[in-house]
């Protein structure tokens, strides 16, 4: 068979899985009276959204030629890709795709042979994992309300699970049974497992990331990402002092247009929180992605957040009154009506320390008190933090709440008591 690989490379949404629909088509995959879905490569409704995470199989058959000097290997059951379907066969020319099953213990890189002619095929290395989070069973106080699956075992059947098809993901047991730490190949990777449990119906809570240190030679190294941005002009000078501040060095410049092309070599972990910052900077023009490079000497602190937590005095249920006292300290996370547990993280801070308020407060009645005079109260909107940016707020002494109906951040210690002690000791 005369087979030819194609590679379709662009930026992100800029319309790869939609090309391969229209491949597709023109080659005969879908009956006429089809009714087709768009991006038709994208499984589930998180690749819909995010954009192609996992990979899959396709055949696209056009003028076929059979290929007499092709080695062909004979298949019991097991099958080959045409579009894409599964359809049974006999045999298979070198180069297609096959699916079998029967063989236990196998995995990405292994090669499966005749056993009459063992020979291996060199080893595809998998990058190791960058970047690593605790994930552990919710304690809040609204915990096991909204989820399905929310005890111990639940949670480590699941992540034992997903290290069968994912094999950048590495599990390690804790000091605890209440407890795991997950490392994989970046925030993203790690949310996207996330995301995928909790709409499975899984409730668990997740510590801030952190990096994965190695040590070479004697000497702590820390991964390193080469980062490419396309940014329109006048934020350039931005740009450049943010990637300053997070230990990023200027490797190449030039100019797109009427915009500007800029590569830096930056730590890890100097990314971390800067995606909402980038577009911020950019008024949502900028196109940034990054790539593992490898490994430097650790380059010291980088700063992760300028602002303190506002963090709920009590528990109970938000109201107006609470929260336009609050919303002069900062950006709050929470609507009137919220439901809060004391601890909760409710909004930001504009100041860099921690802020304890208290959203549940109530206007003292008096005889005097004018009707209505509470729906005068003028809030500013929340702000809804998805996955990703719950991720990137979170300090060391934090925690997100992750169930299937809320994003919930939260303080490690509840009590307003404790934390202050912890302070002082400090």
């Amino acid at each position: 068979m005369n087979l030819r690989n194609i590679a379709i490379i662009a930026h992100v949404d800029h319309g790869k899985t939609t090309l391969v629909d229209e491949m597709l088509a023109q080659a005969g995959a879908f009956r006429e009276n089809q009714n087709v879905i768009e991006r038709v490569m994208d499984s589930g409704d998180i690749e819909r959204e995010r954009g192609t995470v996992k990979a899959a199989q396709e055949v696209i058959i056009c003028n076929q030629v059979n290929d007499t000097e092709s080695y062909k290997a004979k298949l019991a059951n097991l099958y080959t890709i045409e579009d894409l379907r599964r359809v049974p066969a006999d045999s298979a020319d070198a180069g297609e795709i096959v699916c079998f099953s029967g063989v236990e213990n196998i995995t990405i890189g292994d090669t499966v042979c005749d056993p009459l002619c063992v020979e291996a095929l060199p080893f595809a290395r998998i990058s190791d994992p960058t970047v690593e989070m605790t994930f552990s069973v919710n304690d809040s106080p609204f915990a096991g309300q909204e989820g399905k699956y929310v005890t111990s075992r639940n949670i480590n059947d699941r992540l034992k699970n997903e290290l069968l098809r994912d094999v950048s993901l590495r599990v390690t047991d804790t000091d605890t049974t209440e407890s795991w730490n997950v490392a994989g190949r970046g925030e993203m990777h790690l949310s996207i497992l996330m995301e995928t449990m909790r709409r499975e119906g899984y409730e668990f809570q997740v510590s801030t990331p952190r990096v994965l240190y190695k040590e070479i030679n004697g000497v702590q190294h820390e991964p390193l990402e080469c980062f490419v941005c396309d940014v329109p002009e006048p934020s350039v000078g931005t740009i450049m002092a943010k990637m300053g501040q997070r230990k990023g060095e200027l490797r190449h410049m030039s100019p797109v247009g009427n915009r500007m092309r800029l590569e830096f070599v930056i730590p890890s972990r100097g990314l971390f929180g800067y995606r909402n910052e980038f577009m911020t900077d950019t008024h949502g023009e900028g196109i940034m992605s990054s790539v593992l490079e490898g490994y430097t000497p650790y380059k010291g602190e980088v700063t992760r957040r300028h602002n303190g937590s506002m963090v709920a005095f009590e528990s109970g249920e938000a109201v107006s009154y609470g929260i336009h006292n609050a919303q002069e300290r900062g950006i709050l996370f929470i609507n009137p009506g919220t439901r809060v547990y004391a601890g909760q993280i409710v909004g930001q801070n504009a100041k860099g320390e921690d802020l304890t308020v208290n959203v549940c407060k109530r206007k003292q009645l008096t005889n005097f008190r004018a009707a209505g005079s509470d729906d005068a109260l003028r809030l500013t909107p929340p702000l809804v933090m998805s996955m990703e940016q719950a991720l990137e707020f979170i300090a060391d002494d934090e925690l997100l709440e992750v169930t299937p109906k809320s994003l919930r951040l939260r303080k490690r210690e509840l009590s307003h008591e404790m934390r202050m002690r912890k302070r002082k000791k400090a």
